[in-house]
């Protein structure tokens, strides 16, 4: 039952983090711009691009109409934080790294454990692998 709650927790704090960034995308678009020229970004086409990763993503992992996708959205967030903490770090902005070291935390509370809240389970989830194993080694 803890872990349920984990899950959701972690999920919608993930999410939330996700959504209140496309809301800034989407309302300070000259903001936003700014600060990825800030980090060495210079493609206007990247905010637009940005914005619906920021909405699709989260949209994946809480409606979770196919577990593959939902497992391709875990994916993709998790690269997306670790390239986010890396730019503000290679421009050493430890301060604007946060929010990604915090997105990391609450991406991997959120997967570990998916397959305890979640009817239809993640074959990459660690639940789902060990009992992969343990049926291999009964075998």
């Amino acid at each position: 039952m803890t872990e349920t709650y984990i899950y959701w927790i972690s999920t919608a704090l993930l999410s939330l983090l996700y959504l209140s960034s496309a809301f800034l995308y989407v309302t300070k678009r000259d903001f936003v711009r700014k600060a990825q020229a800030d980090l060495g970004y210079h493609a206007a086409h990247l905010v637009p691009f940005m914005t619906g990763v920021k909405i699709f993503g989260p949209a994946a992992l809480l409606s979770r109409v196919s577990v593959p996708l939902s497992d391709l959205a875990y994916a993709g967030i998790f690269y997306h934080l670790l390239l986010s903490a890396m730019a503000h770090l290679g421009v050493r902005s430890t301060k604007g790294a946060l929010p990604a070291a915090i997105g990391l935390a609450l991406l991997a509370a959120s997967f570990a454990t998916q397959n305890a809240a979640r009817e239809t389970p993640s074959p990459y989830a660690p639940v789902a692998a060990e009992r992969h194993i343990t049926l291999i080694q009964r075998s």
